[in-house]
């Protein structure tokens, strides 16, 4: 399964056996065996190219299942005699800033070397579904103070107002404060509609009985500023995220949105990595929604 796993995720027989450690031989022998046993064909082989077969791609979910659950018995039994080890799956949102990432992760790794991190950058919606469907450990995320995660073990972090975000010679740069109404005749750049980092802002404006112009939408906040730095555009982000960007200024908004920081964690059972993992973090065991 795990030679199948990787030459559907590689498309090549040499660079899977290559992942896996062994002679491309050995691998396509095993893949062939399997097939045997399934009486299917799991790969369509040709000269350029292989991919999947429709056989192969309803065997794909299910392998992978049954190989994650082999690595989570094999970490149980490891935390059971004291050792932690196997895989952590970390999401978070691009502005993400009432934890440090990188140092938490720092020190994760100094307490439990054994661990393989997996670490995955998206939206916060998407990162809720992948926690509650067991594809990601622990979460941080944003969401507008009108929503909140459903159906995953719940801590909340922080609170933050988002901020404007300018280019250094745009005409309201030397402004202290500015509100949405002013804002409201620029042309904006933003995340993609309907994710929650735009919805804070979109209901923001329209309760002020305004409406804006998002000429752009991009998925990164760390582009999002590159483009307000060329002058393309202004932004809105969060006030505790703003610090990191650079060639931009930042001027706060009288009457902006705000947003709550998470971390969310599967309620349904946690791995002894991902226990840990909270545990460095010290974030409290029991919390739900």
């Amino acid at each position: 399964m795990r030679y199948v796993v990787a030459v559907a995720e590689t498309n090549s027989f040499t660079r899977a056996a290559e992942r896996c450690l062994v002679v491309q031989s050995a691998l396509s022998h095993q893949i062939a065996r399997l097939e045997r046993e399934l009486g299917a064909r799991l790969f369509e082989r040709t000269s350029r190219r292989v991919r999947l077969t429709p056989a192969g791609a309803a065997f794909l979910p299910a392998a992978r299942q049954c190989l994650d659950a082999a690595e989570r018995a094999a970490a149980e039994v490891a935390a059971a005699v004291g050792e932690i080890r196997g895989r952590l799956a970390v999401g978070l949102i691009p502005t993400v800033a009432a934890v440090d990432i990188p140092g938490a992760l720092r020190d994760f790794r100094r307490k439990y070397p054994q661990v393989r991190i997996d670490l995955r950058v998206g939206a916060s919606d998407d990162l809720i579904e992948q926690v509650r469907d067991g594809a990601i450990d622990v979460a941080f995320l944003g969401l507008p103070t009108t929503a909140r995660p459903h159906g995953v073990a719940v801590h909340e972090l922080a609170r933050d107002r988002l901020v404007a975000v300018l280019a250094p010679d745009h005409p309201l740069a030397d402004e202290q404060l500015v509100d949405l109404r002013r804002l409201s005749s620029e042309v904006f750049v933003d995340l993609p509609a309907g994710t929650a980092g735009r919805i804070q802002s979109d209901q923001a404006f329209a309760a002020a009985g305004l409406d804006r112009d998002v000429a752009f939408e991009v998925t990164s906040a760390d582009y999002i500023a590159r483009l307000v730095g060329a002058g393309l555009a202004v932004a809105m982000l969060p006030a505790a995220y703003a610090p990191q960007l650079t060639g931009v200024v930042t001027i706060e908004v009288t009457d902006a949105p705000a947003r709550v920081e998470y971390v969310i964690w599967s309620r349904v059972g946690s791995t002894p990595a991902a226990t840990a993992f909270r545990t460095v973090l010290d974030i409290p065991a029991h919390n739900g929604n």
